[in-house]
């Protein structure tokens, strides 16, 4: 070996244990999926001293970032509800098991092209978003205030929404579930072939079912003339029971049934056996005094849990009714 070979060689020798013991060990992974915490978290950021309640999540969607559509008198200082938009993102640390969460009010146009297409001179309430695999749409219903029948159901669809915005059509009456009274609060199933809804038309409000007939396409089923729903007999009381949303084999929703804490409650419910189960009160870890209202059942799969995002009138919000996130456990 020459000597200027031998002196190379000597100095990389020298610095390879100053590298090697620098080196940082990798961080260590705690928790393989992540949780969403039991405490109930306001989101700040799209919460106003008026209304704000009845939020969507998009079914389907699994992203820590998700656009979020809910019903707000703010546009009005507290008169006509119109849907708006926002945002919610959140993160988890595998390392520490620190859980961020922040809202905002996010400018989006194509979301401002969708609910300016629902919202008119009277009230929207209770939005759903939603994909059809079959024909490659994505939809959104809400319930509207008519001069006729009250709250009507009315849909329209779409082309999803990638790097050119569509075009959105103006809603259309979900003929099939409407009625002289008022019907809303849509919700459903995974293969759209099952739908719930709330509806006064026996006197209080009560939560219904109807189910696709083989080969009709969902437009056609959503635009049928109206039909006669089943009452769900295992959840409904003699009080109000509203709000119906359905995530797979769970249903959460909001009621006035006595044995709660005061108010409207929430309430879920599982299906086994193609039998929904007696309604089991959230607990005073979500319940209040005050009024609960509009959960929304959500999924992320590099979660343990689910998580809940529904609407209250409880003290220490900004006002009015406000909307709150919290992770929950379901049997």
């Amino acid at each position: 070996m020459t000597s200027s070979r031998l002196l190379f060689f000597l100095a990389v020798l020298s610095i390879v244990p100053f590298f090697t013991g620098c080196r940082e060990e990798p961080l260590k992974i705690n928790y393989e999926l992540g949780i969403f915490p039991d405490s109930v978290i306001a989101l700040e950021g799209l919460n106003t001293e008026h209304d704000d309640y009845n939020m969507d999540i998009e079914a389907g969607r699994i992203d820590a970032r998700l656009p979020v559509v809910f019903s707000s008198n703010r546009q009005s200082a507290g008169g006509e509800f119109d849907l708006t938009h926002g945002l919610i993102w959140y993160s988890f640390g595998q390392t520490t098991g620190s859980f961020q969460l922040e809202s905002e009010m996010a400018a989006d146009v194509f979301l401002d092209r969708l609910t300016s297409a629902f919202n008119t001179g009277g009230n929207e309430f209770g939005p759903l978003r939603f994909f059809n695999g079959r024909n490659g749409l994505e939809y959104m219903a809400a319930a509207t205030e008519t001069d006729e029948n009250g709250l009507d159901i009315v849909f329209t669809s779409y082309i999803p929404a990638f790097t050119n915005l569509p075009a959105v059509e103006p809603p259309v009456g979900a003929t099939l579930f409407n009625s002289q009274s008022d019907d809303a609060y849509l919700s459903l199933g995974t293969t759209l072939d099952t739908a719930w809804f709330c509806s006064d038309r026996g006197g209080d409000f009560d939560i219904y079912m109807l189910t696709r007939p083989a080969g009709l396409s969902l437009g056609e089923w959503l635009m049928s003339p109206a039909a006669t729903p089943a009452l769900v007999d295992s959840i409904n009381s003699t009080w109000d029971d509203k709000c119906p949303f359905v995530r797979g084999r769970y249903m959460v929703f909001a009621s006035e049934m006595q044995g709660g804490m005061g108010g409207f409650d929430l309430y879920y419910s599982v299906l086994c056996n193609g039998k929904w189960s007696s309604p089991v009160n959230m607990g005073p870890g979500i319940n209040s005094a005050a009024n609960e209202y509009r959960p929304v059942l959500g999924i992320d799969l590099k979660f343990e849990n689910f998580f809940l995002i529904f609407s209250s009138d409880r003290s220490g919000g900004k006002g009015g009714y406000d909307l709150y996130f919290t992770g929950i456990s379901l049997p």
